[in-house]
């Protein structure tokens, strides 16, 4: 029986867009295949995508209801998610007998090796356009079970994690062709016939890739890894948090939907939802079979993963301290602004919110006017405060509390100094359920040693440290310290300093941290674009990898060469 998907037909749906993508990651101009508004799906949008009606009846209908992968060696069902929102879900899901599931994902290796770069990337590609085209239900899923408001949910778990997923794999697709599938090699011998080979040259992939997928970000921070090994001949087993397993279940199911229509056994990918307290990642992680490992999640787990998953390359994101520089601007309210909407966005659950604001204590200068460092501090407290102050606005921008333990840390920040700005309430009257919190800012002496056992430890959540420093030579060594000893995925900076700046981008360049100067407008800190930016460096203890990058790929497969007698 033929395919449903030849590849005839997917390199004429698909093709195109790899070359698109191929072409971003050279040039990191902007570009996106996957729109950002709601309204581009469902009547008038994108051809078969889910409207916002049926999306959200699509994301009802799941909820209480046994997802069934069909998945070989499931020895039962489990689930426990309650959205952070209120609701349970109550999606039962399989649970696996590894030694059934392992053996069983090997299967199709073969036929999926023998494929191709081309042909991988093409059936990558449909599952992302499947994908898509379920948005809005996507949206759903990822908003009640990250907390997250439902826009940001709809953008940053549908297209902009659909964007990374495609960006991996363009960079593996790139990658593996970047030797010749064949070449005659022929080495003169003077008089003597020349002697000459045929050589080919296979791109083979490691073996089962395990995806441990994180609460905040299932599908952003988990696509990557996942569409970067499938891409790269590998099999991928997903192992969610199991307070975030319906966007990654829904993702496997369509998955494995294109692959058995491709051709290929469906198998190559699968999932591994876990009972309560069960902890399969450690399992899992140092099983022979696993040779891949892509990680989001605390630093305790991640250092744990390099240690002990020797048989495995292991990716990480893990946590650091972001650090924002305060020197000077020509834009103070610009300044304040953006500060306020990058400390308050989903509630500072963000691998790239900042968390230390390292202001002289003699003050900045500014357009306004030289500004003490209480000035500035109180400045950025009636800031977040005149952003936050509807209820409605804040609950679209704040989303829910995560889980207790954020809530826990917010509580207790307020007794580490003085509070410039306390954190208050706001009610959901959609979700009466949810936790909503606004930050909390807390005045720091960064020559305290006391204090800073705080401000150099990550305090993940909407709390942030206005450290007072002696000069601003002393807050680019500190922030160079900080991303040396604690790691950070985003670092700010506002001066209009020359002198300054190259100061503080020789202390990134060195330690290796991706840097944003003098950010006013629209764009923030804590966002990255896929095909453009870089999220994270691998070049300090918040990540071992970036999303992406060459190196994020390669070694997700070996070069294996033969040579035959011309």
């Amino acid at each position: 029986m033929a395919a449903e998907l030849s590849p005839h037909l997917l390199s004429e749906k698909h093709r195109p867009t790899l070359d698109q993508a191929l072409d971003a990651i050279r040039t990191r101009a902007y570009w996106s295949p996957h729109p950002e508004h709601p309204k581009a799906y469902g009547e008038g949008g994108a051809p078969g995508s889910l409207s916002a009606t049926e999306g959200k009846a699509a994301f009802d209908a799941v909820l209480h209801t046994r997802l069934d992968l069909g998945q070989p060696g499931t020895d039962g069902w489990t689930g426990q998610e309650t959205s952070p929102y209120g609701p349970e879900l109550g999606v039962e899901y399989p649970h696996a007998d590894l030694d059934v599931l392992l053996p069983a994902m090997r299967t199709g290796m073969a036929a999926w090796r023998a494929a191709g770069p081309e042909t991988r990337a093409l059936v990558c590609l449909e599952i992302l356009a499947r994908i898509s085209a379920r948005t809005h239900e996507f949206g759903h899923a990822v908003m009640h079970t990250s907390g997250q408001a439902f826009m940001m949910a709809f953008q940053a778990g549908g297209p902009h994690a659909q964007d990374r997923g495609l960006e991996a794999v363009a960079y593996a697709y790139e990658e593996q062709v970047r030797t010749p599938q064949s070449a005659d090699w022929s080495k003169p011998q003077g008089k003597r016939d020349p002697l000459q080979l045929h050589k080919s040259f296979t791109p083979a992939p490691r073996g089962i890739s395990l995806l441990i997928g994180c609460n905040t970000f299932p599908t952003w921070n988990g696509y990557p890894g996942l569409f970067a090994s499938l891409a790269t001949g590998n099999p991928v087993l997903v192992k969610p948090h199991p307070r975030a397993v319906l966007p990654l279940a829904l993702t496997v199911q369509l998955a494995r939907e294109v692959l058995g229509e491709a051709g290929f056994d469906p198998n190559l990918v699968a999932l591994a939802a876990e009972r309560p307290g069960e902890g399969i990642a450690k399992t899992l992680a140092v099983r022979p079979e696993i040779k891949i490992i892509d990680y989001t999640g605390s630093t305790a787990f991640g250092d744990w993963l390099e240690t002990n998953a020797r048989q495995a390359q292991v990716y990480t994101e893990k946590a650091g301290v972001n650090t924002i520089v305060l020197d000077s601007t020509d834009n103070y309210q610009g300044m304040l602004a953006n500060l306020a909407f990058s400390l308050s966005l989903y509630s500072g659950q963000m691998c790239t919110t900042p968390q230390n604001l390292l202001i002289p204590r003699d003050g900045i200068t500014t357009d306004a006017g030289d500004k003490t460092y209480d000035e500035v501090v109180d400045d950025i407290a009636a800031a977040v405060n005149g952003l936050l102050g509807d209820d409605a606005r804040a609950n679209a921008l704040l989303g829910a509390l995560v889980n207790p333990d954020v809530k826990a840390r917010l509580e207790a920040a307020a007794d580490l100094g003085e509070v410039a700005l306390p954190s208050r309430e706001v009610a959901n009257p959609e979700f009466p359920g949810a936790v909503v919190r606004t930050p909390v800012v807390v005045k720091l002496d960064g020559t305290k040693p006391d204090d800073e056992e705080h401000y150099l430890s990550e305090c993940f959540g909407p709390v942030s440290f206005a450290v007072a420093v002696d000069s601003t030579a002393d807050a680019v060594e500190l922030l160079r310290r900080t991303i040396r000893d604690k790691g950070a995925m985003t670092v700010g900076a506002y001066t209009t300093s020359p002198e300054v700046e190259r100061a503080v981008e020789d202390a990134c360049l060195e330690e290796s941290a991706q840097l944003s100067l003098n950010l006013t407008g629209g764009v923030y800190v804590n966002q990255t674009a896929a095909f453009s930016d870089f999220h994270g460096s691998g070049g300090n203890p918040a990540a071992n990898a970036a999303l992406c990058d060459g190196a994020f790929v390669a070694s997700r497969f070996r070069m294996v060469e033969v040579r035959r007698q011309a």
